[in-house]
């Protein structure tokens, strides 16, 4: 349920969340590129150089770049995509076989739906991907996760089933692909605008920088460990998490009335 249909539906919170690293114990992405040798089931002429992408030595050198500055994330990531040749429905049977959910998210997410909290991903993945691995590790109900993110089409010419067919469509013109704050930003506008709807509490969680700036727009984030040093120098309110278990547990707390923002964060 997009905004602003989410908010008319007055939740008392509304919980927003990174994919890959944060709900999977994996990066489904980095995983494409990365994958040191083939499944025995799989055919080794799907797999170039024992990797559906270019591997993790050129995945490393871009992030490095990426964070010096001398490219930007849109365009590195645009190159890993280029480096994958394997049709696309080929890559997401190999992902729901090899990719986990964070043991703890199944029973977040049953939890959510029965307390109306509104879950919704962003990522700098794709929605074919993300929706793909959801539904096979959750069940059907995982369609009613809202999830915004870049898309996947066509090359010219060709289709997603051929080698080297598809190609990544990114969700906006930033230099993320995906500038997830943008995506926060009305609800907290409209929260701030319109006191006497009441407030429901923004909560995010995140392991990449990119969600960083997209917490600032939010109450409160679940940061994963690596990322406290940048959360205490920006004054961004955060605590740490190791699992999903311990979200389940903090924010099941705030719903309840047990604790309170400043009880669960570590800077305010």
């Amino acid at each position: 349920m997009p905004y602003p249909e989410t908010l008319k539906e007055k939740p008392k919170c509304i919980f927003f969340t990174d994919f890959d690293g944060t709900i999977t114990l994996k990066d489904s992405n980095d995983w494409m590129v990365t994958t040191s040798s083939a499944p025995s089931f799989v055919p080794s002429s799907l797999y170039k150089t024992d990797n559906l992408g270019f591997g993790e030595e050129q995945r490393k050198q871009g992030n490095l770049d990426t964070l010096e500055g001398r490219v930007t994330f849109r365009d590195s990531f645009q190159d890993m995509i280029n480096s994958i040749k394997t049709p696309f429905p080929e890559c997401i049977r190999l992902l729901c076989e090899n990719i986990t959910l964070d043991p703890g998210f199944s029973d977040f997410y049953k939890w959510s739906r029965e307390a109306k909290v509104p879950v919704i991903v962003l990522s700098s993945g794709m929605t074919p991907i993300i929706r793909a691995l959801l539904v096979h590790l959750i069940g059907p109900e995982a369609n009613d996760i809202e999830i915004v993110c870049n898309e996947v089409v066509d090359r010219p010419g060709m289709t997603k089933d051929q080698e080297g067919g598809w190609n990544i469509k990114y969700h906006d013109d930033s230099d993320f692909g995906h500038d997830k704050s943008l995506t926060i930003r009305p609800y907290a506008k409209h929260i701030g605008e319109h006191p006497e709807e009441g407030k429901p509490i923004l909560f995010y969680a995140g392991d990449g920088v990119s969600d960083l700036s997209a917490a600032r727009e939010t109450d409160l984030l679940f940061a994963k460990k690596g990322h406290v040093t940048y959360c205490e120098r920006e004054g961004i309110p955060f605590t740490v998490f190791e699992d999903w278990k311990s979200i389940l547990s903090q924010t099941r707390d705030i719903y309840d009335g047990k604790a309170t923002l400043k009880d669960i964060s570590v800077t305010s």
